[in-house]
């Protein structure tokens, strides 16, 4: 009887079993350091010399996140008891072990550059390149973070004076329109219709970004309100391989639906290498906006439909697909990707309908895409191929328990916006170097087993 050999499932959890030394050297080798040493060492010779190591607390910042060290002050305090830990992470027998205040300094200094997001990058293209992320599905969606703080009391507003009935004098109208336009142009990007992020640079998005901490509001699965204050995290994650391939950080009130085009045009921009065919989100992204977005990327928005006070609309079902005159729903067919078209061929109830040869009732209906964007992607809303897309959002939920679980996205220490999102980004940078490293252990494994 032939023996056959299977393939060994290493997963994450096995990672974490393996003895200290072999885990921290794995997930180590992932990390291009050298952007994050730039952006914390000194730029001239002046001055006092550096006498902290500075490889070595990066790293063990890293170890603090895979070892769930809760606070900086343990962190210090395992780094002066635990000898083998202190080697760990590459401090020397002579080096001084940096006290709190040291941290605080490190982590302030990466708060005021992009080198953790640099890191971020060049780990994913890595990964892209030994074929690890071949995602052609990208799923987003955020999540509520606490933050230390507590929220400050709000100074309560006047009550305005009550208004004149009846229309307002002509000069008076000119006024308050100029008042109103004057207002709209103070807003921020963020502060505006989702609209206006369409034609600004990816950049340009990140800076404005809100990071200040403020009260957030959604609804739980009882469908009740529950408030929070702190902080959003928007994740898009490929729903193959589970990488984080873009993240961002806000302030709670930020609505969700204002983070999406940010992280798409990173990952069309910083991943362009990636195929990205579709995007599966929840019904807190139906805009326009999004589709367009989506479109521009030559991909489609696979999206849960928000209905926003519309009527029943005669002729078409729930999903939108046309019916026939005893209100049977046709079916999806196809999608022909040269006319934009999505075809619906006759209802089964046709088979034995005394009305399948009249006049009345038409075989093939065909509807062009940019009928509604939001109403009409592909594969057609309610068929089994859209179904089947919109299952494989679990993968950002699933990505969102594990930060929150088992790599302290929940456990943010730090009171500024700024140094909040050093924290974030850590903990995204921390994930996918476990992946990879994951992913770099199953592969050698595999060629071992195929060598034997």
């Amino acid at each position: 009887m032939p023996i056959i050999r299977q393939e060994s499932l290493f997963d994450m959890q096995d990672l974490y079993e393996l003895e200290p030394n072999k885990r921290f050297g794995a997930i180590f080798s992932t990390l291009h350091i050298e952007p994050l040493l730039f952006a914390v060492s000194k730029k001239t010779v002046y001055g006092a010399p550096s006498e902290l190591n500075y490889p070595a607390m990066i790293y063990a910042l890293v170890a603090r996140i895979v070892e769930r060290i809760p606070t900086i002050k343990d962190l210090v305090k395992r780094l002066r008891h635990d000898f083998m830990f202190h080697l760990e992470c590459g401090f020397l027998f002579s080096d001084r072990i940096p006290s709190e205040a040291s941290f605080s300094r490190f982590v302030q200094k990466l708060s005021e550059s992009n080198a953790l997001e640099t890191v971020q990058e060049t780990l994913l293209l890595q990964a892209i390149q030994e074929e690890f992320i071949t995602d052609e599905v990208i799923c987003i969606d955020a999540t509520h973070v606490e933050s230390r703080d507590r929220s400050t009391p709000q100074e309560k507003k006047p009550k305005p004076r009550p208004r004149k009935r009846g229309r307002k004098p002509k000069a008076e109208q000119e006024a308050f329109q100029k008042e109103k336009q004057e207002r709209e142009e103070q807003k921020t990007i963020y502060e505006k219709a989702i609209e206006h992020q369409i034609d600004i640079d990816l950049e340009t998005l990140l800076t404005a970004i809100p990071l200040q901490p403020n009260w957030g509001i959604k609804k739980n699965s009882e469908g009740k309100n529950t408030f929070w204050f702190g902080f959003k995290v928007h994740l898009a994650v490929g729903s193959k391989s589970q990488y984080i391939l873009q993240s961002l950080l806000s302030s709670a009130s930020l609505n969700d639906g204002k983070a999406a085009i940010p992280l798409l045009k990173g990952v069309q921009e910083r991943l362009s290498s990636l195929n990205i065919r579709y995007g599966t989100l929840d019904a807190g992204y139906d805009y326009e906006a999004i589709y367009t977005q989506f479109h521009r990327m030559k991909a489609k928005g696979i999206i849960a439909y928000n209905k926003r006070n519309e009527g029943e609309l005669l002729g078409f079902d729930e999903h939108f697909a046309p019916t026939c005159v005893r209100e049977h729903s046709y079916r999806y067919d196809s999608f022909d990707e040269k006319y934009r078209t999505l075809k619906y061929t006759q209802p089964n109830e046709c088979k034995t309908c005394p009305l399948a040869h009249d006049s009345l009732c038409q075989k093939v209906y065909k509807i062009k895409m940019e009928t509604d964007i939001r109403k009409y992607s592909a594969p057609g809303r309610g068929s089994e191929a859209w179904r089947k897309l919109y299952s494989q959002r679990s993968a950002v939920e699933r990505v969102n328990a594990y930060l929150k679980e088992f790599f302290q996205l929940k456990n943010v220490r730090y009171r500024s916006g700024k140094r909040a999102k050093v924290h974030f980004d850590l903990v995204t940078l921390v994930y996918n170097a476990s992946k990879l490293a994951v992913d770099r252990i199953k592969q050698q494994m595999k060629e071992k087993n195929l060598v034997s």
